[in-house]
């Protein structure tokens, strides 16, 4: 199959693709992307994410990875990142918010702002310009979000989309979502059944981790997006990498 570069991928019929996809699994859903794009990388987090690794590099071992160094992670965060590489044989690609803004903001407002006055300012600095950077260079992109994982955001996040939030007027940009209709059972039954990586803190009672001062254990039955802004209203519980979630949702 011919694969798509910024020259054509306009001419794509998103709307169609989608309904072709829509009942399939993941693994052909990526098998697909790979196939259209040679300018593709996958968002690299979380438990999502390294199932999303695992089953692209049993299609093609040569994937391309980035993931977000906000500076405020935990270290098994860390660990885990590294431990995901070595597993794979992969590079993972870094991306890092620009030292000057987050100096700024730090200066201005302190280490803990988002406790006050919410926490876009800081994720918009740490997490959405680099990867709004990084997307810049890219033709598509996968991401590891499930339907269930917010429903006041992402109940009806579709298996691949015009990325309307990181689109410009020179470049169109796919998203592709293979695993948005999993619950985080099935991720957990992948994991465990493939023996893929994951971040130590899941044992501790995390579910949902990013930076760790945003981040804490859900207590049982707790929804696993409860322990991430806790103090803010579930409404608000994206960090901006998916804004058309909530652009969708308005």
């Amino acid at each position: 199959m011919a694969q798509f570069t910024q020259q054509n991928v306009a001419s794509l019929d998103i709307p169609t693709l989608e309904t072709e996809l829509s009942r399939q699994s993941p693994q052909k859903i990526l098998e697909r992307a790979l196939n259209l794009f040679d300018n593709l990388a996958i968002s690299f987090s979380g438990a999502e994410d390294v199932v999303l690794i695992d089953m692209a590099h049993k299609i093609n071992p040569d994937i391309k990875v980035f993931s977000l160094d906000t500076g405020r992670l935990h270290a098994e965060t860390y660990q885990f990142i590294e431990r995901v590489r070595k597993h794979y044989g992969i590079a993972i690609e870094i991306m890092y918010p620009d030292a000057a803004q987050i100096e700024a903001l730090v200066k201005a407002k302190g280490l803990f702002s988002f406790y006050e006055d919410g926490h876009k300012e800081c994720c918009d600095i740490r997490k959405v310009a680099p990867l709004r950077r990084k997307l810049s260079t890219l033709d598509a992109w996968v991401t590891g979000q499930r339907k269930d994982q917010n429903p006041s955001t992402r109940a009806s996040v579709p298996v691949v989309q015009v990325d309307n939030a990181f689109s410009t007027n020179e470049r169109q940009l796919i998203k592709f979502n293979p695993l948005a209709n999993w619950s985080s059972t099935d991720v957990w039954m992948y994991i465990r059944s493939y023996e893929v990586p994951y971040n130590a803190l899941h044992e501790r009672g995390f579910i949902s981790i990013g930076c760790e001062p945003c981040t804490r254990p859900v207590l049982p039955n707790q929804h696993e997006r409860e322990g991430r802004w806790w103090w803010e209203d579930a409404g608000k519980k994206e960090c901006g990498l998916h804004m058309i979630n909530q652009t969708q949702e308005s």
